[in-house]
């Protein structure tokens, strides 16, 4: 098997690269591949037999006003890469987002549950979805998540510490709930479904259980052996952005079950893995 990674130098990017390390890999950063051009699309990906695309526009608020070239990377760029796996025979893999539902539920999101962005990025990544499942549906997973944390990028936990070595108390969002994500259990959860050859379609990769954003700067600090009462809760009134997000973001896992593959671990497990490989430390 050949797998190539595109947008491989970004944080989920470099974990697959982890995960599926000793096998026919090939990785390709922005630079080196531009999704966005079909015709390099199809010479890129001439060979392979499964094609991760961890390559997106993630500026959520900047998208706001630049919709076109989110638009480019998240739809078009997804779209010529379907076309190219349809045109070989290879597997697809695209990586969602959280963001093409409204965050109006009450309980989990299932894989079918009707989309609805409220963003401009939310918006160009379920136009990706809609091109990837019409040109490649049998080949296809769509694989959603949400709240990403990684070594090889920004992070959450990462910010929360160095706030924390200058700040006696922190406030942070109490309204806005979902499922902190490690990137390298994502990862492996991805190479999991590739090699159960599990049917083709909608999964969502976030880790299990639900918490808010001060509930997991919370625990951020009680790992790090900081006094978690030094977070405090808001709301997301005092934190106006440009790009709405969703305030209900939790995405149930049936279709991992039904796959016959287990769903991601608990989201406090991950933190406390991730923490132990100190991947939260200044390097």
């Amino acid at each position: 098997m050949k797998y190539l990674i595109t947008g491989a130098a970004g944080m989920l990017g470099r974990d697959l690269q982890v995960a599926l390390a000793g096998r026919d890999v090939t990785a390709l950063g922005r630079d080196q591949l531009d999704i966005t051009d079909a015709n390099a699309v199809a010479a890129a990906t001439a060979g392979f037999d499964v094609i991760i695309n961890a390559g997106a526009y993630t500026k959520v608020d900047d998208a706001e006003t630049n919709e076109d070239a989110a638009y480019a990377i998240n739809a078009t760029g997804a779209h010529n890469l379907a076309l190219a796996a349809a045109a070989t025979g290879a597997r697809l893999v695209q990586i969602s987002t959280d963001y093409v539902f409204d965050g109006n539920a009450t309980e989990p999101y299932g894989e079918d549950s009707p989309i609805d962005p409220i963003s401009a990025y939310g918006r160009t990544k379920a136009a990706g979805e809609a091109f990837v499942l019409a040109a490649h549906p049998t080949g296809s997973y769509i694989v959603r998540t949400a709240w990403l944390y990684g070594e090889h990028g920004p992070n959450f936990p990462k910010t929360m510490l160095k706030f924390a070595a200058t700040r006696d108390t922190l406030s942070v969002v109490d309204d806005q709930v979902g499922q902190p994500t490690w990137t390298a259990d994502l990862a492996k959860q991805i190479v999991a479904l590739l090699d159960a050859d599990a049917p083709a379609g909608i999964y969502h990769g976030t880790n299990s259980g639900v918490t808010s954003w001060f509930g997991f700067a919370q625990a951020v600090f009680a790992i790090a052996g900081l006094d978690p009462a030094r977070v405090t809760p808001t709301d997301s009134s005092q934190f106006v952005r440009p790009a709405p997000r969703p305030s209900y973001s939790v995405l149930g896992h049936d279709a991992w079950q039904t796959a016959g593959l287990s769903p991601m671990r608990d989201w406090r497990e991950a933190l406390s893995d991730a923490a132990a490989q100190r991947i939260f430390e200044e390097k």
